[in-house]
């Protein structure tokens, strides 16, 4: 698409067939005609996320990947093993639109004049649909950037940074004193990072290699524990000692770590106890999984005692939790700090083709810390 008069856009669709397969395309779409209080938005950058991920390519094996189509329109397919199909039942023969976030220029409005007021300005917005040439949103859904923001830095305004925040709100509402955080050096985990260094909240940051250890070390983290070391479990032990942590935040979701964490706050705990229980500490323990990094079962091998709790924590409902006011203060302090503790970095921004390239799927599709991609709908366009 040239300009906004054209009448059609292109939008990526993800799609279940019930024979078992996967199929990624990009469809042609009209564009968004806007009601009132309705902007229209030329998306030029929207990044890939790990929840997107999810929604992307379902339950799909990407091993099994194949393209076909022609350059400009291209298709993926892969196959869905036949055990996981069950999971994929609401939405079967669906043709989903994927992407949380993005940012780009209003380049239509609707007749209110918050909408009108809006048109030639740079937004992020949230919502789905965002890897889009156009997308429509309702004025109220959108953060007006500030004068000189490119999309690039505006695109992941929402996730990451309103994520990142919540865990800290989270650990104030439920009254804990400090925080655990896995796969902390995410875009995510190091922008939590410098919140706590701001706030003076004490963090353990959980990696998974030595680089990423001296990632964050460099950033002033100073209780960075590597999972991969001998001695991880004495290290953790260590850390949540001296912060008293007895809240975790766990982006990886499978295997043995959200236990790990559990195991070590009780040591750490009953460092301390003037008399011994059966029944362990009577201080909560929590571990919130929030993501899955690893997609295999949550393994919990019991020995924290009786006070402890492994649950799911997600962002929408802990806005709701918060209300309007203070998720407003929240997007404010996104906007005030945008380009500081909320700067977000990608390896490669991709066009909606090549986003449907096999060899940019092998990349992005694996979630790795440091490889982390924007879409922008409207590159070479």
């Amino acid at each position: 698409m040239n300009s906004a008069t054209e009448k059609t856009g292109l939008q990526l669709r993800s799609l279940v067939k019930k024979s078992g397969e996967l199929e990624l395309s990009l469809v042609s779409v009209p564009m968004p005609v806007p009601q009132a209080d309705e902007v229209v938005v030329r998306i030029e950058g929207a990044p890939i996320n790990p929840s997107d991920l999810g929604l992307l390519f379902g339950a799909a094996d990407m091993s099994t990947a194949r393209r076909s189509g022609s350059a400009a329109l291209p298709v993926i397919t892969a196959s869905i093993p036949d055990a996981l199909m069950k999971g994929m039942a609401g939405r079967l023969e669906q043709s989903m639109p994927v992407g949380n976030e993005g940012a780009g220029v209003v380049v239509d409005a609707g007749a209110s004049d918050e909408a009108q007021a809006l048109l030639g300005k740079m937004v992020a917005i949230v919502g789905g649909a965002m890897y889009a040439q156009y997308r429509s949103a309702k004025v109220k859904q959108c953060l007006v950037l500030p004068a000189g923001t490119s999309a690039a830095d505006g695109a992941s305004c929402f996730v990451n940074p309103l994520t990142s925040q919540g865990m800290v709100e989270t650990m104030r509402l439920e009254g804990h004193k400090a925080l655990v955080h896995t796969a902390a050096a995410s875009n995510l985990g190091q922008m939590l990072n410098k919140i706590c260094i701001a706030d003076g909240v004490s963090l353990v940051n959980i990696v998974r290699s030595r680089e990423q250890a001296d990632l964050l070390k460099a950033q002033g983290a100073r209780y960075v524990c590597d999972s991969s070391a001998p001695s991880f479990m004495q290290d953790l032990t260590e850390a949540l000692a001296a912060t008293g942590a007895t809240l975790a935040f766990d982006a990886i979701g499978g295997g043995k770590l959200a236990g790990q964490i559990l195991t070590c706050m009780e040591a750490a705990i009953n460092r301390t106890a003037k008399e011994y229980s059966r029944y362990g500490s009577a201080t909560h323990k929590q571990v919130y999984i929030y993501g899955g990094l690893d997609t295999g079962p949550t393994i919990i091998n019991r020995g924290f005692g009786m006070a402890w709790g492994v649950g799911g924590w997600l962002l929408w409902p802990f806005m709701q939790r918060i209300g309007p006011a203070g998720a407003q203060k929240l997007r404010e302090r996104v906007v005030a700090e945008l380009k500081t503790t909320f700067a977000s970095h990608y390896t490669k921004e991709i066009s909606l083709a090549d986003a449907l390239k096999l060899e940019e799927i092998a990349v992005y599709g694996k979630r790795a810390t440091g490889a982390k991609y924007l879409i922008n709908p409207n590159k070479g366009r």
